[in-house]
């Protein structure tokens, strides 16, 4: 009851709430004058009738009548009077049941509604908000992102100018701001000053008109955008943005990375200082077949195997766990132990070499990405593309559809090692990995995900290795934010850096027994400037030692709860 009192005071102190109030008022006046003017015209013709009746119960008599409710302990005996009923029983309906709740729903309810959404959605931020992250749009890497900086303890707050939007994303679970992109007051009234950071994913010359706009209010804050077009790299950065991206080239580049049988060397997706975080594939390697244990690979090249990619899932190993030709290892090490890796899987009699062209399927910008990245390592390649004027005169572009067969073995998939779907249409690209499988099954397929609930949908159809357009933009975001603090390896592992503090000091990593105790693994110390990678059992650890640790996120929160016991 007290709230909705103090909801209806408030409701009553905006101006235009006062003017709606004062026609409401006029208007339950004129209905009074007519209920009153009725028990007048009531009295008289009951008069006429011969009868009488107090004023009251002409009152009543017209209220009953105009609500329809007629209870008929009093009704007319002569037609005028009929027909006067008529009358008011007409007027009712349309006075009572129609205008009357119309009224109240525009000059009560709607009012109240429009408050609570309000409410919902506001527009500014507590002038105490700090450490948070701005989003000028929403869309599926936004949503990934928040996601991403939920786990890590950072606020994000999403600015919407549309307020039916802005409710859509509250009832969804996150913060939103309304208010205009390209006003400056909008970003004061956003704390822009104390914001960690603002990623402004918007088409290019929107993004121009935001920074530009930003620069107004604060000059050092650091923003994040996203380039559509080669053009617009210069124009973002002279508007004043901090870092420039063209995701969908990263996108490209980092699949084709991963495409297996053309190289030992481990692909590199992380750094800690002197740390490397790579990914190496097993195939026609010499490790196909052994186990961890039996590889002894943390004994002859230092290496620590952190993850094992396999059937579209990342998998913490064990000693036992047995590597497959269709798995990726994830590796910890330096750059010197990597190389050491390097030689030892190298088969004696076999050189770098590829059997076919890898085939691009899709000749959009993400896959020309893929095409320079392979140029540049000297890897053969096809586009398979329906539009003919990409690279016109390119041997390398075979015009015709991915869905065709004769396309296809045209551009050679009976001999290529990889197969990396790239359109932006994920129901094309769950079509073209299912073909892809039933032609080939031993090839690498490697495909694109523009949604990431649609990564699992694909793993299914067949490919070996899914990249997410939100994953790519989140990763490198996440990992501006907080530098060497946090690599992810897949939507559930990660390798963070973590404090020893006091329930660690003066231990050793066998009497802690880290692994054992919560899920984690730890692959570097830091200490005194320095670090050591991949530490022996032995290590004894000190108060101010940062550790280097990998895990799955329940492992990483039983971690940094957790409370070993002094012996």
């Amino acid at each position: 009851m007290k709230s909705l009192i103090s909801q209806t005071v408030s409701l009553m102190q905006g101006g235009g709430a006062k003017s709606d109030i004062r026609m409401l008022g006029r208007y339950l006046g004129l209905l009074a004058a007519i209920i009153l003017l009725y028990s007048a015209v009531f009295h008289g013709l009951m008069l006429m009738e011969g009868r009488q009746y107090s004023w009251i119960t002409g009152v009543y008599w017209t209220l009953t009548v105009m609500s329809t409710l007629g209870f008929g302990d009093i009704t007319f005996s002569s037609d005028l009077g009929r027909a006067f009923s008529v009358v008011v029983l007409l007027s009712g309906i349309l006075s009572l049941l129609v205008v009357l709740p119309f009224a109240f729903i525009h000059f009560f309810y709607a009012p109240w509604l429009e408050a609570q959404n309000r409410a919902r959605a506001p527009r500014r931020l507590p002038p105490g908000t700090r450490g948070h992250v701005i989003l000028t749009h929403f869309n599926n890497s936004a949503a990934n992102l928040i996601g991403r900086l939920r786990q890590l303890g950072v606020p994000a707050v999403v600015l919407v100018p549309d307020f039916r939007q802005a409710l859509e994303l509250f009832d969804r679970g996150y913060q939103v701001v309304v208010g205009e992109l390209n006003n400056p007051d909008t970003y004061r009234d956003l704390q822009v000053h104390q914001a960690a950071l603002v990623v402004v994913l918007n088409n290019d010359l929107a993004s121009t008109n935001i920074i530009y706009t930003i620069r107004e209010r604060c000059e050092h804050v650091v923003t994040v955008t996203n380039a559509d077009q080669d053009d617009s790299l210069d124009i973002l950065e002279l508007a004043g943005s901090t870092h420039v991206f063209q995701f969908h080239k990263l996108l490209g580049r980092a699949m084709a990375r991963r495409v297996l049988g053309t190289s030992f060397e481990p692909n590199v997706i992380g750094r800690f200082g002197a740390l490397r975080i790579a990914e190496v594939p097993a195939l026609a390697t010499t490790l196909e077949g052994q186990t961890l244990a039996e590889s002894r690979l943390r004994s002859r090249a230092g290496v620590n195997v952190v993850g094992l990619w396999g059937k579209g899932e990342l998998k913490l190993p064990t000693p036992d766990t047995r590597i497959e030709s269709s798995m990726v290892l994830v590796l910890a090490g330096t750059a010197e132990q990597l190389g050491r890796f390097e030689r030892l899987v190298r088969p004696p009699d076999r050189q770098d070499r590829q059997e076919g062209p890898v085939l691009i399927l899709g000749g959009g910008r993400v896959g020309q990405a893929v095409a320079e990245t392979l140029d540049e390592r000297g890897i053969d390649y096809r586009i398979v593309e329906k539009r003919g004027n990409i690279r016109k005169g390119n041997a390398r572009v075979i015009v015709g559809s991915a869905a065709d067969r004769e396309t296809l073995e045209e551009a050679g998939i009976g001999q290529t090692p990889s197969i990396i779907v790239t359109t932006h249409e994920d129901d094309l690209n769950v079509f073209l990995t299912i073909y892809c499988r039933r032609l080939r099954p031993d090839a690498q397929i490697i495909s694109r995900a523009s949604l990431d609930r649609n990564v699992k949908t694909l793993y299914r159809a067949g490919a070996s290795r899914v990249m997410s357009y939100g994953t790519i933009t989140s990763s490198t975001i996440v990992n501006l934010l907080r530098p060497e603090s946090l690599v992810m390896l897949s939507e559930n592992v990660s390798v963070f850096v973590a404090r020893a503090g006091k329930r660690l000091r003066n231990r050793s990593l066998l009497q802690l027994s880290v692994r054992e105790q919560t899920g984690c693994s730890i692959i570097a110390v830091k200490h005194d400037g320095g670090m050591t990678v991949n530490p022996e059992p032995s290590e004894i650890l000190h108060e101010d030692d940062e550790l280097i640790l990998v895990g799955d996120t329940e492992a990483l929160d039983r971690f940094a709860s957790w409370k070993p016991q002094r012996a």
